[in-house]
């Protein structure tokens, strides 16, 4: 019985053995052409725009904190500089205008700016205003995340550090693409000017790396597909586990009851 018991585990490991083998290298090597793809310089160094619904943290420092003060929405203060904010701050939301409203400034217009526009536009206001002298804005972005949901390691939504964040550095916060993932059908979903845009993404190639889609946009949503071959072996495979085990089963009970009778 001992040695019935062995034959089936090497059964088993053999079968699993198997399964995993069936994984060919070129279903999970990106950039496969990439030997023979002249890369191209990048014309234009990608910036992140302000949108509708983005949440700004905007910050204003100057030497006098009372002048100051107004321009920050803070939940708490425990500054004693004026050159110091709090890091609790209440973001700008960007309403459906594109726009947003501001304390001394009124309501301005931001959609389709950069940070570094509106950090020049609000610096530029306060100072040739007279209303605070030497301002320091700074501007950054609250909600800048992206989601991967799929066949990755960690599906979710994530926080991107940063503004030049590329689908590379998505995916590897998602920790990779299983070797069950579809690589040359991943779906890009982005919202352009309020509409909902579907781009189909292959990274088997290295079309992507000169791609207007290589930078993530706030709010990007990653579909990784299912290989349809993985699909296929793992039902096979499911066929097959279910098969054999069955015949193993019953070949142990037909030898159990022989050595009983015997």
């Amino acid at each position: 019985m001992k040695n019935i018991a062995n034959l089936k585990w090497l059964l088993l490991l053999a079968l699993g053995w198997f399964a995993v083998s069936c994984t060919s290298p070129k279903d999970i090597l990106y950039f496969q052409d990439i030997d023979q793809t002249e890369m191209k310089k990048i014309e234009e160094q990608y910036e992140p725009v302000i949108m509708k619904d983005d949440k700004l943290q905007i910050l204003i420092s100057g030497p006098d904190k009372s002048i100051i003060s107004p321009y920050n929405f803070t939940l708490s203060d425990n500054t004693s500089s004026g050159y110091t904010t709090s890091q609790s701050v209440v973001p700008y939301l960007v309403d459906s205008d594109g726009c947003i409203d501001m304390p001394g400034l009124g309501r301005m217009k931001v959609e389709g700016m950069r940070r570094v526009d509106l950090v020049k536009k609000i610096t530029d206001l306060l100072r040739d205003g007279g209303l605070i002298k030497d301002p320091v804005v700074s501007v950054s972005f609250m909600n800048y995340k992206v989601t991967i949901l799929g066949e990755v390691r960690n599906p979710g939504t994530y926080v991107m550090d940063g503004e030049r964040n590329t689908i590379l550095q998505a995916l590897g916060k998602a920790g990779d693409l299983l070797l069950t993932a579809k690589r040359d059908d991943i779906i890009l979903i982005r919202d352009v000017d309020g509409k909902q845009t579907h781009i189909k993404i292959d990274l088997t190639k290295s079309d992507i790396l000169n791609s207007p889609y290589f930078y993530m946009h706030q709010n990007d949503v990653i579909y990784v597909p299912q290989s349809a071959t993985r699909v296929m072996q793992g039902t096979a495979a499911t066929s097959l586990w279910s098969t054999v085990l069955s015949s193993i089963t019953t070949l142990v009970t037909v030898i159990t009851l022989i050595i009983r009778f015997k």
